[in-house]
């Protein structure tokens, strides 16, 4: 199957006379798909068809966006450092991306686990009503605190 340069389609060619075609039009013949029976193929600049299929691979790559982001807490954060830190979570889900928000215990704070866990509690919720999300990963305790993975609902 074969497409010349402006995308008409040509018909099923010989590939002898589609090589042909290319060389006197001046461009190269460029297999576009071969999981077709017959394959496709087009005439075109080889050259400016690889710039546009890494353009396409890097415009899909950004809009992936799964990137994971890290927002950290700590035992004693103050209400507004929350709202501070909340408002950059936002920026992070909106863009895409999932963020692990961490609050990390020392010392003496690892046996108040259920305030840190209650200072998560309130910082998702505060989170939830700016931005809709879901938990990709339930709280968990690590070693040095807490952490939980949210993202953005769809």
């Amino acid at each position: 199957m074969l497409i010349d340069e402006t995308g008409k389609q040509l018909g099923i060619v010989p590939l002898a006379e589609a090589l042909k075609l290319a060389q006197d039009r001046g461009f190269d013949l460029i297999q576009v798909t071969e999981r077709v029976e017959p394959p496709v193929c087009r005439l075109g600049d080889y050259g400016k068809y690889l710039y546009q299929q890494g353009k396409k691979a890097k415009e899909a790559k950004k809009r992936e966006g799964g990137e994971l982001k890290e927002v950290r807490l700590t035992f004693t954060i103050s209400d507004h450092d929350l709202e501070t830190r909340m408002r950059q979570a936002e920026k992070f889900l909106q863009k895409g991306n999932r963020v692990r928000i961490t609050l990390r215990l020392r010392g003496r704070q690892n046996a108040l686990e259920r305030y840190a866990r209650d200072k998560i509690e309130k910082f998702m919720e505060i989170l939830g009503t700016q931005t809709p999300v879901k938990r990709e990963r339930e709280l968990k305790r690590e070693p040095r605190g807490l952490s939980i993975i949210v993202a953005k609902a769809s």
